[in-house]
């Protein structure tokens, strides 16, 4: 893989009935890179190992794409679900 590939974080779903507390919607959508002070903390530390694993050419097991991921907010009363995806610069 030549060059660090892009991460882009998108809010995708939603599954609990409460409000997220950091205020992310469904359509949101970050760099990872560039956005990092506007994602709520708990979901990044969520989101780190699939991350890496993407970033340094793994691929999540299980997932339709190998350039792409799935995961949930860690708040239980919120389960906002959001999707990684890797792509080269």
């Amino acid at each position: 893989m030549a060059g660090r590939p892009k991460i882009t974080i998108t809010m995708v779903g939603k599954k609990g009935d409460g409000a997220c507390h950091y205020g992310h919607k469904i359509g949101d959508r970050f760099d990872f890179d560039q956005d990092r002070g506007k994602m709520c903390p708990m979901m990044l530390h969520t989101a780190f190992p699939y991350i890496d694993i993407l970033r340094y050419g793994g691929t999540v097991p299980g997932e339709d794409s190998e350039d792409e991921c799935l995961f949930c907010c860690p708040d239980a009363r919120v389960i906002n679900i959001f999707k990684i995806a890797r792509t080269n610069k």
